[in-house]
């Protein structure tokens, strides 16, 4: 029975019942004013006529309270059927299905919303069963990947974690996904230094050294933020990150291998180079005999080229230190001017070859004293004044000097030279390395030897350079 017919049928129970008691009332009045109603043979009828009329009044009135009562069920149901099926939907429960076979009206709806039903089922299932295939896609993915591999969230969970990295962290899988990584690293040291470096980054990257599968070996750890892939740049928001282990220990025994092979061949160069200039000095004593102009430019040339191979290895040898770890500070209470000096002296020859004006800007107010390796930073700066002369042209001045700024204190060199381009900011202090083009001879080891001397002892070297004004090379260091 549809909605329409409930309505009519009530209507029509209500009209029937209400057209009764008016003629009931009407049949009551007619015999009232047809009969004396003080008469003994009235009263029996009217009292007929007033129960009829009481009966046919609390049946009506009893048929308004059931209809009242029925109506608004009878519509309400199926409304209320079909809003439950879609809260159900709206909750993820896609098995609800709605009957309503016997109502007209809500039939139609109740057949489309469980066609809907039906094939939000079925996309549930085709796509929970592509998530899981995907998921034991990636997972065969990370897990085939031979170096440790840690994916974690926003909130540092652990999503995913390949066999390797649970190897080398000594840690069971079940122990770890889905868990604080920083609670895990509570109680694991490795951990604990990847979550620190993750949160706080370190400028030095210094490769982890992990005992694992019996051995020492060594990792370089790369964190690698996992961004959404929105079109908008500035909706881009960070999903999590990934912690990748680089197993280095094969270029690490290289490398060793190759810091001891250059020492030794470095010491023992010495030897040799320095019965060189012994030799060449003995050739020169006038005691001896007289040189000619062609054997002393030929004199000259091997003198400077020893010199410069002395330093060279010098250099080697001061490199072979800083890698192995060997290099051994003697800091001392030193003035800045000192070294200054030292470098001024040590560079004065060459800065006269060339005619280059050494100035020195010094402040006239005291200025703190540094507790470094003198004998080493005094190196540095003799170094990077040796750099600022050779790249100055003849006639020209660089200047050396010292500043305090609060608790820093700044050693600088300045040349008004070639200049060096902003992209080989950060590779000349690399090792070997020579900005392309460059004519000065070198063997690309001063600037990254002094940065490692600079950095040992907590300080810090930078360059400012542009094309065409020069470089100025700066030591900061706290009091």
């Amino acid at each position: 029975m549809n909605i329409k017919t409930k309505l009519l049928l009530g209507i029509g129970i209500m009209a029937g019942m209400i057209i009764l008691l008016v003629i009931l009332s009407i049949v009551n009045l007619q015999i009232l004013t047809a009969t004396d109603p003080n008469s003994p043979a009235a009263l029996p009828g009217l009292e007929r006529a007033l129960t009829w009329i009481s009966v046919t009044g609390g049946v009506c009135i009893l048929t308004g309270l059931l209809l009242l009562f029925w109506l608004p069920r009878s519509i309400n149901r199926p409304i209320n059927e079909l809003t439950q099926g879609i809260l159900e939907i709206a909750n993820h429960n896609y098995e609800k299905r709605l009957m309503m076979a016997n109502n007209e009206e809500f039939r139609e709806v109740a057949n489309s919303f469980n066609r809907m039903a039906e094939r939000l089922a079925e996309y549930r299932a085709s796509t929970l069963a592509d998530i899981l295939s995907a998921k034991q896609f990636l997972e065969a993915i990370v897990n085939s990947i031979h170096e440790p591999i840690i994916g974690l969230n926003k909130e540092l969970e652990i999503l995913f974690i390949n066999n390797e990295a649970l190897n080398v962290l000594n840690m069971k899988r079940e122990d770890v996904i889905r868990n604080s990584a920083e609670e895990l690293s509570l109680k694991n040291d490795l951990l604990r230094r990847l979550i620190r470096e993750l949160v706080t980054p370190n400028e030095k990257k210094e490769p982890l050294k992990i005992y694992a599968d019996n051995k020492e070996s060594y990792f370089q750890a790369s964190y690698i933020p996992i961004n959404n892939l929105s079109p908008d740049p500035n909706d881009s928001q960070k999903l999590g990150d990934v912690i990748l282990l680089k197993n280095i220990t094969e270029f690490k025994e290289l490398d060793s291998a190759k810091t001891t092979f250059i020492s030794t061949i470095s010491h023992e160069l010495k030897t040799p180079i320095s019965a060189i200039m012994m030799s060449l000095q003995l050739l020169e004593d006038s005691r001896i005999g007289a040189l000619n102009d062609e054997q002393q430019q030929l004199s000259k040339s091997i003198k400077e080229n020893s010199e410069r191979l002395l330093n060279i290895t010098g250099e080697l040898l001061n490199m072979t230190q800083v890698e192995a770890g060997k290099l051994q500070l003697m800091p001392k209470i030193t003035k800045p001017i000192e070294l200054i000096e030292y470098a001024i002296k040590a560079n004065q020859v060459q800065a006269d070859k060339f005619n280059i004006q050494i100035e020195v800007e010094y402040p006239k107010t005291k200025i703190a004293k540094l507790f470094v390796d003198s004998e080493k930073i005094a190196w540095v700066l003799t170094n990077l004044l040796s750099n600022a002369i050779r790249y100055s042209k003849e006639n020209g001045r660089v200047i050396i000097g010292a500043k305090q700024n609060g608790d820093v204190i700044e050693l600088f060199v300045q040349d008004f030279g070639k200049g060096i381009d902003p992209r080989y900011h950060n590779s000349i202090f690399d090792r070997y390395f020579r900005v392309p083009g460059a004519k000065v001879q070198g063997s690309g080891l001063g600037l990254s030897i002094s940065k490692d001397f600079v950095e040992a002892q907590n300080g810090k070297l930078t360059v400012e350079s542009e094309l065409g004004k020069g470089s100025k090379f700066i030591i900061f260091f706290k009091v």
